[in-house]
């Protein structure tokens, strides 16, 4: 590993002023009674590309000698490096090349185009374009510029420590995101060397925890698949760099799902009126989680609020799991008479609770099964006494709260029990573009019977899909078709969802 001389020289060297900000770090009044800590947002969505990428991708550029610069630069990103790159390619009169996947959002791709900079699609994923985007550095004797495992990089984004020492110097716990490791390698290498006392925890999602791996691992490992919701930070191997630096300065690692990331998000908007993308909102959602469960009290804290590059039409799901991530609402599924009255006489047993959410279709039985949202004042204990005290009224109840397939299908998707079938029910995942729909149903087939299926646009840069086939448990050319797609999946024939609602009593 560089020395700690070496990496606190090029900290206080980075250029970043040239071309980014001193971000303010804004006390959460709301959450910070809530939580019983002063909690801090330090606002990286104040850049000029509304991220904290134009650091370090400044700082490595900045560097270039002569007749690199001549030759111009490459890089491969989703969204907020490839902005980073393309301004600082406009600030310092060098081209640019930026490759990114088909599936990129076009706001993320006119915004890279804005700056100037020449964009190439290519793939459906990230690992794809970086591919393409190295074989063009071959080819053209373009400098590839890396987002996150680069010395110059991490030191751009370690300025970020920097300040907040400077705002801040009776800080006592800094949560930061982590992706590539870029920046939790900056920020926790910069505060650790200067004020060790101050705590430096890193936040993953649960579902693209690469550095949670390779600390298990103790080396970088690479990841099946990864969830694309928070995209920021989603990435399937952390830079050899990034993980000594991290492993070595960072004091704890937190993972968090992506309803507690939605809440987080609704946080920072009721607090300082920044909308966060889900990469963004990271750090703040294992602050909390970490607050709750070490009982951290009475201490400064602050959080990066690492960027504000999110698609419109995600807010929509954003808004609709935010309530459960913060354990304002609840789900069930409570099965009650099929009978005039039945659905008052429920509702009183709630006692005044307000219902977010009542979904029922008749299937001609004698017992109705309904999906049913309550409103939490109280959280997690709330949401048990809720459930028990259903039950005692004399209703058969399931908590679906944690059921994600209830979350994201299901809810959608009331109608009653089919006749006696053999199923299997998959969860896909698969790049959202133009004829995206289209393309998984081709690949698919028509060999198998499909029985059921849900897709919902989210205006995310995937999309989700729910399929059930009739017949297939003992197939295995279908299992072999199924992997062969190559769209991650899962298997969740077993979700109590799907069992209450919709699979065959």
């Amino acid at each position: 590993m560089r020395t700690v001389a070496d990496l606190l020289r090029d900290v206080l060297r980075a250029p970043v002023y040239e071309a980014a900000v001193v971000t303010p770090l804004e006390v959460m009044e709301s959450l910070s009674e809530r939580l019983g800590n002063t909690v801090q947002v330090k606002r990286e969505d104040r850049q000029p590309v509304h991220s904290f990428k134009i650091r370090g991708a400044y700082t490595r550029m900045r560097a270039l000698a002569p007749e690199e610069a001549a030759r111009g630069v490459v890089a491969a990103s989703a969204g907020n490096h490839a902005q980073g790159v393309a301004l600082s390619a406009a600030l310092l009169g060098i081209q640019a090349v930026v490759v990114m996947p088909v599936t990129t959002a076009p706001i993320k791709v006119d915004a890279v185009r804005g700056h100037g900079a020449t964009v190439v699609l290519f793939g459906d994923t990230f690992d794809e374009a970086k591919a393409e985007a190295r074989g063009l550095a071959e080819e053209h004797g373009y400098t590839y510029i890396a987002p996150f495992d680069d010395p110059l990089v991490i030191a751009g984004q370690g300025t970020i420590g920097l300040e907040l020492l400077q705002q801040d110097a009776h800080l006592d716990r800094v949560f930061v995101p982590v992706g590539g490791g870029g920046l939790a390698a900056g920020v926790a290498g910069l505060i650790k060397n200067l004020m060790p006392g101050i705590k430096v925890i890193g936040v993953e999602p649960e579902d693209a925890a690469c550095l949670s791996a390779a600390l298990a691992a103790q080396h970088p490992v690479e990841l099946p698949e990864v969830s694309r919701f928070a995209e920021g930070v989603a990435v399937k191997r952390i830079g050899d760099l990034t993980f000594e630096m991290c492993h070595a300065y960072l004091d704890d690692v937190v993972t968090v799902d992506s309803d507690e990331i939605c809440a987080a998000i609704k946080d920072i908007f009721e607090d300082v009126r920044a909308v966060a993308e889900p990469a963004g909102a990271v750090a703040l959602a294992g602050l909390k989680k970490y607050v709750e469960a070490n009982g951290v009290h009475g201490e400064r804290l602050a959080h990066v609020l690492s960027g504000s590059n999110v698609n419109f039409h995600t807010l929509r799901y954003i808004s609709e799991r935010a309530e459960v991530g913060e354990h304002r609402e609840a789900l069930y599924g409570v099965t009650i008479p099929e009978r005039a009255g039945s659905f008052l006489e429920f509702l009183r047993v709630l006692k005044g609770r307000a219902v977010t959410e009542f979904n029922y279709r008749v299937d001609g039985s004698d017992e109705a099964r309904i999906f049913v949202g309550v409103q939490l004042v109280r959280g997690l204990a709330e949401r048990t006494e809720i459930a028990e005290g259903v039950a005692a009224a004399g209703y058969p109840v399931i908590d679906l709260s944690d059921d994600d397939t209830a979350k994201t299908h299901v809810r959608y998707m009331i109608g009653g029990h089919p006749p006696e079938l053999r199923e299997q029910v998959y969860s896909f995942e698969f790049p959202e573009h133009p004829g995206a729909l289209t393309r998984f149903l081709t690949q698919l087939g028509t060999r198998w019977n499909i029985t059921m299926f849900h897709y919902r646009s989210h205006g995310a840069d995937y999309g989700r899909v729910l399929c059930a086939f009739e017949g297939v448990s003992d197939d295995a050319d279908f299992h072999r078709h199924v992997e062969a797609l190559g769209y991650p999946f899962r298997d969740v024939t077993t979700s109590p969802a799907l069992s209450y609602f919709l699979l065959p009593r």
